[in-house]
């Protein structure tokens, strides 16, 4: 076993573009969105606003498809001036609900790692996002079977994780977290003390992204596949 790994007992996934495909649905939602509102502005200049309408909204509706939907209605409304159609609305609705009953396509090796992983250690994940459709993905996912505990968290900052470990008896020092978020899932684990190994997406939400100056000399490791994971820390 890695010497730096040594220690570790317990082995946390995030689940969102971790375990199995999330944001490219999103991509996809706010291209179709921006074909709806094309007659009252441009793509990009749509793009733009319901992000911002996003992070404004985050506070009240959180993470999550739902919350999305909303603010794509709300955007509708305040670019069109109030012109927008209820047409329009039910297929800006349609969008949403077909992002909620979406298969769901687990990223390459997830179940390979889990089995065996799953052998030597605890396996928990640790997501944020709308608790229905959390539950929702994860037994379509047919991954429960692994995890000793799921938690849907509202947020993943510091504070977030120090209460979950602490609720769970789990230590820092004896907890590895896996996920693709520098954000959310790496840089809040080292500064409490955990370890944690990044997996880039494809593709990430402009709210996830992080600048290069909060990652100088934080202590984690990246991948660039799943499977890669059981090698690393048995090496």
């Amino acid at each position: 076993m890695s010497k730096e790994y040594q220690h570790i007992k317990v082995i946390g996934f995030d689940a969102d573009d971790t375990l199995w495909v999330n944001e490219t649905y999103f991509r996809e939602a706010e291209l179709e969105f921006a074909k709806l509102m094309a007659p009252y502005e441009t793509a990009n200049k749509i793009d733009q606003e319901l992000f911002k309408k996003e992070i404004e909204n985050l506070p009240l509706y959180g993470y999550g498809i739902k919350g999305f939907v909303l603010s794509m209605v709300e955007m509708a409304i305040e670019i069109s001036n109030n012109q927008v159609s209820n047409n329009t609305i039910n297929k800006i609705l349609d969008i949403g609900k077909y992002m909620l009953d979406a298969p769901v396509e687990l990223l390459d090796g997830i179940e390979d790692v889990l089995q065996t992983l799953s052998k030597n250690y605890k396996l928990i994940v640790l997501t944020k996002g709308d608790l229905l459709d959390q539950e929702r993905k994860l037994e379509k996912s047919n991954l429960s079977s692994y995890f000793h505990h799921i938690e849907v968290m509202s947020d993943k900052q510091e504070i977030n994780y120090s209460k979950v470990l602490d609720h769970l008896d789990i230590k820092p020092s004896e907890f590895l977290m896996i996920g693709n978020s520098l954000k959310s899932d790496i840089l809040p684990l080292v500064n409490i003390g955990a370890k944690a190994i990044h997996i880039p997406f494809h593709t990430t939400w402009l709210h996830e992204q992080v600048n290069e100056n909060e990652t100088v000399n934080k202590d984690y490791k990246t991948i660039t596949r799943l499977l890669e994971l059981i090698m690393l820390i048995k090496k």
